[in-house]
């Protein structure tokens, strides 16, 4: 214990052996790392936390025992068992803090692999069902449009003309990307030629009224959230024949109303369809917690109410 009472060539040599000792252990946990992370690759988990700091403890146990161990029989009094504990506790609780220090950079790049990996699938997944969400707009859709034209062109060849262009240009931009953003200028263009369509199939007595507001320009939205709710008006619309479409922007939000009458007050209407519950989803998705999505039912007439909240970069006159 009371080493200034020893030779100074013997302690020359027990530090000299603790040095070298310091860069054998070095090495052995290099090649012991690296054997971790061919047997383990790109994982991290308690379990392999564990296993490691096993091998950790062999390692030092047995260089310990099989180096400094025989040193300290050879001198001064042979080998007490305080000599014993500090050989294999004292190196083992700095070879724990040597594994910590150089393996958390290496766990902690695992770790951000692993999450950046789960976001990619999480994402991927939530794409795949965007497009499955998107892809169950168009059998309705092109149902009603084909059969509006099937009957014109009986009627009147020259509409049923008007018809099917409008009918492609309702077409062209469903085929839009529907994980990129469009301008309101364009949705509302969208949403005026489908509501001239629908228009042909409605009964003369229908009594349309549409209010877009003109500062609905450049703001950026996805696109295909507006047109269940004016689908759904041209659906259920009865009694007095009546549909209000309003949209206008309130600085950063976009509020979007569609009232329709009913046939009579006691009609139930489904305010969770499909279409409603698919249009619920992509909001989940694309808009989560930016968003209100109210339907209600008032005596003959339904409401249908969505409000939008714009990031900075979305919000562009």
């Amino acid at each position: 214990m009371k080493f200034w009472h020893r030779r100074w060539s013997l302690n020359a040599i027990e530090m000299t052996t603790c040095v070298f000792m310091g860069y054998v252990f070095v090495w052995a946990f290099g090649k012991l790392f690296r054997y971790f992370d061919t047997k383990w690759p790109a994982k991290f988990s308690y379990s392999r936390i564990a296993k490691e700091l096993w091998y950790v403890f062999l390692v030092n146990f047995v260089l310990q025992n099989i180096f400094v161990t025989p040193m300290a029989a050879l001198t001064d009094d042979g080998l007490q068992w305080y000599d014993v504990a500090d050989i294999n506790t004292i190196p083992l609780l700095y070879a724990i803090i040597y594994y910590g220090i150089f393996r958390s950079s290496s766990f902690l790049r695992a770790y951000i692999d692993n999450k950046v990996l789960l976001e990619k699938i999480t994402n991927d997944k939530l794409q795949t069902e965007l497009k499955f969400l998107k892809a169950q707009y168009h059998p309705h859709f092109l149902f009603n449009a084909l059969n509006t034209i099937y009957f014109q062109m009986d009627e009147n060849v020259a509409d049923a003309k008007k018809s099917v262009e409008k009918f492609s240009e309702l077409l062209r931009y469903q085929l839009y990307d529907q994980q990129q953003q469009v301008s309101m200028g364009q949705e509302m263009e969208y949403l005026k030629n489908f509501i001239e369509l629908q228009k042909v199939r409605a009964s003369e007595k229908l009594k349309l009224h549409v209010h877009l507001d003109e500062k609905l320009n450049g703001q950026q939205v996805y696109p295909l959230l507006f047109l269940p709710l004016v689908e759904n008006a041209f659906k259920y619309v009865g009694g007095e024949y009546r549909i209000s479409v309003k949209a206008i922007v309130n600085g950063n939000e976009i509020d979007f109303t569609v009232e329709n009458s009913l046939q009579l007050a006691d009609i139930p209407v489904k305010p969770n369809g499909i279409g409603l519950e698919n249009l619920k989803r992509r909001l989940d998705l694309l808009y989560p917690g930016r968003y209100i999505l109210k339907t209600e039912k008032k005596g003959n007439n339904f409401f249908a109410t969505m409000n939008l909240q714009l990031r900075p970069d979305e919000h562009k006159n």
